[in-house]
């Protein structure tokens, strides 16, 4: 099945032949790949550009093994280069090339590198080597943020462009379907996601079956041994809760008490940090600050996680906690990512009083915070409003924001948008997601 992503055609259009790097990440099966492979190359190939002149390399298939030496791969890849014609060099999962001492200072044997080595050999080099070949134009991958440290991007010294690729979005995931209710869409999409390969199979089960193992056989097993985890089942632990608590405000210091109450664990706010922090590397959490929408500072106490893909946070709680309010709340965010919005949560005090008539300090919160240059919006997810009561509790953070940006109310049941008497809108998610444009309408 070809399903077009074409924001992404469009980026990487954007940034052809502009002498910098084009670095590709996500998760692991988020279509990275095929980006690159079909989509990216057939664009090239259908304006006229020789299949000659497009170079793929799968560095995670056994065939290319050899190719994971860094001075193996610029040999390779240079050879390859026969005419003064763009060459358009596309290296999938480019962190699997080792590093290695510098053949000089070896005898010119090759020797992995170690940590503390010094004047060593690694990808990096040979992407700013290949770099300086005029009609080179360099596009590579990786499904972790390891080949993206701070230390590695200074090495390429500002001539590095990164694309982010997501799981399907829904608008992408509803083009893989003809004549198909959007309401209908949106329930499957809320339940098994937008992982590409789960649309090639045929039955809830198929489904279910392959997220629950892509998680564990995929995921976990990467984390597990990139960082060399020990204890596997405090990890497994930590991805359920994060799971059970996807859109809540939580820190370390509160999940390890869920570990101590729940599992009996006593696991440390330290090793909690750590295993966070390894599961953004490997992009199947994202970690959202909040800030105070008065004074737009970053309040560090509590922040919330959300999951790349709504699917695999379902995978992960073996599809028997639905919660589809937080899940759709998960959906906002990872859209509002898509489109290039920096996001935190909103935070806005309010003062009111008590039945004491006593003035008591109110915290109220939004549940995003959406900038893009000039532009702010606050977005509140709210998946059903039925009751008066409700309606009131969705709004009030918004109504005590007294500021001239848009604030928006995006709920479950579809219909025309309106506007309420304190000038905020409400819409349903699937005209939100559908619609590239929805929060300027």
């Amino acid at each position: 099945m070809m399903i077009r992503r074409d924001s992404y055609i469009e980026k990487l259009v954007s940034l052809m032949n502009n002498q910098r790097v084009k670095i590709v990440t996500g998760i692991r099966r988020c279509g990275k790949s095929f980006l690159l492979r079909e989509l990216f190359s057939n664009y090239l190939m259908e304006r006229g550009v020789d299949k000659k002149h497009i170079i793929y390399l799968a560095l995670d298939d056994m065939t290319n093994n050899h190719l994971l030496n860094p001075l193996a791969l610029d040999s390779f890849i240079r050879q390859q280069i026969q005419d003064d014609g763009i060459y358009y060099i596309m290296i999938d999962e480019i962190q699997r090339v080792f590093s290695i001492v510098n053949p000089l200072f070896t005898d010119g044997k090759i020797k992995k590198a170690k940590k503390n080595d010094e004047e060593t050999i690694s990808f990096v080099n040979v992407i700013l080597g290949l770099m300086q070949i005029e009609n080179v134009d360099l596009y590579i991958s990786g499904s972790n943020s390891k080949f993206l440290s701070k230390d590695i991007m200074t090495e390429f010294r500002d001539r590095g462009d990164e694309i982010f690729i997501q799981p399907l979005s829904f608008s992408e995931f509803v083009k893989a379907y003809d004549n198909v209710n959007t309401n209908e869409l949106f329930n499957e999409y809320i339940l098994h996601g937008g992982m590409p390969l789960t649309l090639s199979y045929d039955s809830d089960d198929k489904k279910e079956d392959y997220l629950k193992n892509l998680f564990k056989l995929t995921y976990h097993k990467d984390v597990e041994e990139r960082n060399k985890i020990r204890n596997v089942k405090e990890l497994e632990t930590l991805t359920k809760v994060m799971a059970s608590n996807v859109g809540s405000l939580t820190n370390a210091s509160t999940i390890s008490k869920t570990f101590k109450s729940v599992e009996k664990s006593n696991i440390t706010n330290e090793t909690v940090d750590l295993y966070l922090k390894y599961l953004e590397d490997a992009y199947i959490l994202k970690k959202v600050d909040r800030i105070d929408i008065r004074g737009r500072k970053h309040i560090g106490a509590t922040y919330k996680y959300y999951f790349a893909d709504p699917g695999l946070r379902n995978a992960r709680l073996d599809f028997l906690h639905r919660d589809d309010g937080h899940v759709m709340e998960n959906i906002i965010y990872n859209e509002l990512i898509k489109r290039g919005y920096s996001v935190q949560v909103g935070v806005v005090e309010v003062y009111s009083k008590n039945e004491n008539d006593k003035t008591i300090r109110i915290t109220l919160e939004t549940d995003f915070v959406a900038t893009m240059g000039s532009k702010c919006y606050y977005i509140q997810s709210a998946y059903k409003m039925d009751t008066l009561e409700k309606q009131n509790q969705e709004r009030k953070s918004l109504v005590h924001i007294n500021d001239s940006f848009k604030k928006i109310i995006v709920t479950r049941n579809s219909g025309p948008i309106r506007r309420d008497e304190y000038g905020i809108v409400y819409m349903g998610i699937e005209q939100f997601l559908l619609d590239e444009k929805s929060l300027d309408l």
